[in-house]
């Protein structure tokens, strides 16, 4: 379900946060759906459990999940609407303008960039 990569600089924690807050956004999370446990979440991805638990406490806060006592963490009633494209565009910006920094950086053409992510995409 989610996918947290230690070597990517960015802690785990906020790659979870970001992750469930994107797939809230484009509906692939709705209300009422678990999550998976701490522990369960934890050992998969051989992370501490306590990174886990920060995260899924900083969403608690936010309002996108609730906690039930003896339940998995769920994603709230008040999240379930849908963005519009534009609005689910926005999550990605951050990770767009990096792209772009480090392509240029790179030295590497945007024509180049762009077929790359065609490629990637399966839009040979």
């Amino acid at each position: 379900m989610f996918r947290l990569d230690p070597q990517s600089g960015i802690p785990i924690y906020r790659q979870l946060v970001e992750q469930v807050r994107r797939m809230v956004a484009g509906g692939q999370l709705k209300a009422g759906d678990e999550l998976p446990s701490v522990r369960e979440l934890a050992v998969a991805h051989a992370v501490n459990p306590m990174t886990i638990s920060k995260a899924y406490s900083l969403l608690e806060v936010e309002g996108l999940l609730v906690r039930q006592r003896g339940k998995p963490m769920q994603i709230a009633a008040q999240s379930a609407p849908q963005n519009s494209e534009q609005e689910r565009l926005q999550h990605l910006q951050p990770q767009l303008e990096q792209l772009i920094l480090a392509a240029r950086q790179l030295e590497i053409p945007d024509k180049v960039l762009l077929a790359n992510l065609r490629e990637l995409l399966g839009d040979k």
